[in-house]
């Protein structure tokens, strides 16, 4: 099998197949590299996770259900899919062994089997599509060698090293961006918001279109430590985001990320760079923490973008509910004075974000407005990022049909059941000054600003779409951050007194 070649199954939801999963399995795990105790892990693994579900599946509504192998850089995948009952696997009780036979009990014994066959296992509910098992396993160094020259992950930390070692950064080498998508697996599983990592020959793509600017960090024998990257999102973005920030555990505390950092801020760039933006995690304090000491400052505050199940592997978050993000800014070259229309009711918060970012604007009150004389057609650019259940609206062009186009688009993306959706609004066009208060109408409230964005300097608006969502719990750092969460939490519709 070639990398990231994948072949589905589809099978009856009948114990009597249960054989014949498992020989169709181990067959490809074979022609995989996988030999002697590790396809015999893997047929554990497998028994176990389709006795699951045909024991649990109602064979009238649930008659099938999907095996999908892939193989991966080192090992392979084994996605089970299926329309059965929702679950949270939070639930699960953890088998715990006993030398007191009376007290034994079996209660978990078949997840934890699975989890000692396997190098990881996850699980993800997917609303109407069902729910899907994911396990991955990864072939030992004797069937590495078997695979030619072609390097596979490391199957367990080698521990974190204490002593300072000498490395260098340096710009990304096509070879390397298999490193770079293993880093992204060892830090956050296959949870990663933007998938583009895991597929090492689009992360050379974007590197040679100037799409992404990569930093790497390696130690003087060569070994990959760490990536970093900007990357542009849109083909006019004057801007790029701070993304793809990893470090193997192994390597934290080499001051490799500061780094790698330093290495994007001062790299020659071939588009033109006038701001770089990040997010900053809420559920934990340490990316914040980061920016802060990078001077990428905090304008906005975003509230339920990535799923719960987003993995940090190294480090102890808020994990009960969805993550919101601190988005912060930096400029990379003297920012322009714009003129600029802030709505009334925010033009106080918006100025200071500016200003905190270092920027100062003149904010205007347009003479007149109406929307009914607008003579262009309304003209937005949205997206949905399904993996973490967020979207983003751009209006790009205001035209009398405005509200009617994001009333819909919003209830287009409502009835995707995406969780929380941006919509960003250009300040430097008169309209904003009114509008502003009709989107809040619709259900959307103030989540802060985004300099030099595709549109120029915008303001952000977000919506939640039926998430559950605790302040208390957001963790904040920068004292900016803070008021902004207390500004937001007033305005915010779906709290209810």
């Amino acid at each position: 099998m070639e990398n990231h070649e994948s072949i589905k199954m589809t099978f009856p939801n009948k114990m009597s197949y249960s054989f014949m999963v498992q020989s169709f399995v181990r067959e490809v795990a074979k022609e995989a590299g996988f030999t002697g105790d590790e396809l015999n892990q893997i047929d554990i693994a497998i028994e176990e996770s389709v006795s699951n579900i045909m024991i649990h599946a109602n064979d009238e509504e649930n008659p099938t259900f999907d095996i999908i192998l892939e193989k991966i850089p080192g090992g392979m995948k084994f996605t089970l899919k299926e329309m059965g009952i929702p679950f949270d696997p939070d639930q699960i009780r953890k088998f715990e062994l006993t030398k007191n036979l009376d007290e034994f009990s079996t209660k978990g014994l078949g997840i934890y089997l699975i989890q000692n066959m396997m190098d990881d296992l996850s699980f993800r509910n997917l609303g109407p599509q069902g729910k899907e098992t994911v396990m991955t396993k990864y072939l030992d160094d004797s069937a590495a060698r078997q695979e030619g020259n072609e390097t596979v992950p490391e199957k367990a930390d080698p521990g974190v090293i204490t002593e300072k070692i000498e490395y260098d950064v340096r710009g990304l080498e096509e070879h390397e961006a298999i490193e770079v998508s293993r880093c992204a697996y060892k830090t956050h599983g296959y949870t990663f918001f933007d998938d583009h990592i895991y597929y090492p020959e689009r992360l050379v793509k974007m590197n040679r279109t100037n799409e992404m600017i990569s930093g790497v960090a390696v130690t003087k024998e060569n070994v990959f430590m760490g990536h970093s990257a900007l990357l542009y999102q849109y083909p006019d973005d004057t801007s790029a985001e701070l993304t793809f920030v990893f470090v193997n555990v192994e390597f934290r505390g080499q001051g490799a990320l500061n780094r790698l950092v330093d290495y994007l801020f001062q790299v020659p760039k071939k588009r033109e760079l006038r701001g770089i933006y990040a997010y900053a995690v809420t559920n934990h304090p340490f990316t914040q923490k980061s920016m802060i000491k990078f001077q990428i400052n905090d304008c906005g505050l975003l509230l339920a973008t990535s799923p719960a199940s987003w993995k940090f592997k190294g480090i102890s978050g808020e994990e009960s509910q969805r993550i919101s993000v601190a988005l912060c800014y930096r400029y990379t070259m003297p920012p322009a004075v714009h003129d600029l229309y802030a709505p009334a009711h925010h033009k106080d918060m918006i100025a200071k974000l500016f200003s905190h970012v270092g920027a100062q604007h003149n904010y205007l009150v347009p003479k007149t407005f109406s929307i009914e004389k607008l003579a262009h057609e309304t003209v937005i650019d949205s997206g949905v990022n399904e993996l973490e259940g967020c979207a983003e609206i751009f209006i790009e062009i205001y035209g009398s049909d405005v509200i009617r186009k994001i009333r819909k688009t919003l209830q287009g993306f409502c009835n995707q059941h995406v969780a929380a959706i941006n919509l960003f609004l250009k300040l430097e066009d008169p309209a904003t000054y009114s509008m502003t208060a009709e989107f809040e109408k619709l259900g959307f409230f103030f989540a802060g600003i985004l300099p030099e964005s595709r549109i120029g300097d915008a303001l952000i608006l977000q919506y939640l779409n039926n998430v559950a969502l605790d302040y208390s719990k957001i963790i904040l750092v920068s004292d900016i951050a803070k008021e902004m969460l207390a500004y937001i939490q007033k305005l915010d519709p779906n709290i209810i007194d």
